[in-house]
């Protein structure tokens, strides 16, 4: 059972899908591969007989003949058939657009420089790899006193303690 679709939207699909088929046969491009060719004669088949090319309405818009994907690979085997370049992800890069400009001009540091001149370290300087040290050669640090001066700066901390609050999240 088909689809209720415009009689003009269906016709247009249909002269598309013949005018991809007959450019690539007129040979302007590369030729097509056979998968593209059974694409042409399928989906022509399925718009002659059901009106539309596809049946899930998620894939297009109910009154088109043809999905958005089917669309669009349309549209890619008509260039193919006209010997028009690929567009997207897929296609070659042509030389344009940055790849034309120049390498720009870097100024080199050394150019400046005189050969006569002498260079400022004459050796990079050496690192040891670090040592251990026991605790007991270590100088003690003096602790230092309050800033504030407030009495309870002054008395030991005490770890806070732990209160159970009624009324929390119940386990079961």
């Amino acid at each position: 059972m088909g689809r209720d679709v415009d009689e003009r939207k269906k016709r247009a699909a249909l002269r598309k899908l013949r005018k991809a088929a007959a450019l690539a046969e007129q040979g302007l491009g590369p030729p097509l591969s056979d998968w593209e060719k059974q694409f042409l004669e399928e989906v022509e088949e399925r718009i002659e007989t059901y009106g539309s090319a596809f049946a899930d309405p998620l894939k297009g818009s109910d009154g088109e003949a043809l999905s958005s994907l089917q669309q669009m690979k349309l549209k890619e085997i008509d260039k193919k058939a006209r010997g028009k370049a690929k567009t997207g992800f897929g296609a070659k890069k042509k030389p344009g657009g940055f790849n034309k400009r120049p390498t720009p001009r870097v100024r080199q540091l050394d150019d400046d420089l005189t050969e006569d001149a002498a260079p400022r370290h004459s050796e990079p300087p050496t690192r040891s790899l670090p040592k251990l040290v026991r605790a007991s050669e270590l100088t003690p640090v003096e602790p230092t006193s309050p800033v504030s001066g407030s009495p309870e700066d002054e008395s030991p901390k005490k770890r806070p303690a732990f209160r159970v609050i009624e009324g929390g999240k119940q386990t079961e």
